[in-house]
């Protein structure tokens, strides 16, 4: 729905390929701008740990980023062109859920929840996932990935099952 909202371009979609496709938090996508891209990787000093991370730029985010002006030292700026405080951004990124039709509970930090999620649906290792995140502890991941669809993990498990021989000890 906010992707059908906000058509690239729009700040709007920016925020949202920002939070979805780096998975970090809404204090550190507003601090992003083209000096942390190089080699298809952005990089990001998160601001709660100060993890030092790259992480590469998902063919959906280049697509958004490509249709970004180069003309402020971050990516997203407020209306008046202004670097957004995290509070700030927080604020107007659930007015634009709330705009797209989203009900009250969709936000920045969902989108980095999502991201966590699609990773581990995609088959990520928790490592992997924490390469992506920057989280440090592996009960974070497993909270964050906790939504996982659990019957395409079963499936998966049981095929991977399927064909070993059981050895009995007795």
């Amino acid at each position: 729905m906010f992707e059908t909202s906000f058509p690239v371009g729009s700040r709007e979609r920016l925020a949202f390929s920002l939070l979805l496709y780096t998975a970090q938090r809404r204090s550190d996508v507003i601090r992003m701008g083209w000096q942390h891209v190089r080699d298809g990787k952005i990089a990001v000093m998160q601001q709660k740990t100060s993890a030092s991370l790259w992480i590469p730029i998902h063919p959906a985010l280049l697509s958004v980023l490509t249709a970004t002006p180069r003309d402020n030292m971050t990516f997203l700026v407020t209306a008046a062109g202004k670097p957004f405080s995290p509070a700030g951004f927080g604020n107007w990124f659930g007015d634009s859920c709330r705009e797209a039709g989203l009900p009250v509970g969709y936000n920045a930090h969902g989108l980095r929840k999502a991201a966590a999620r699609r990773l581990a649906e995609a088959g990520c290792t928790s490592q992997q996932i924490m390469a992506v995140t920057g989280h440090r502890s592996l009960g974070e991941v497993e909270r964050y990935t906790r939504e996982v669809d659990q019957v395409a993990l079963a499936t998966e498990a049981m095929s991977m099952l399927e064909g070993k021989t059981e050895t009995s000890s007795g």
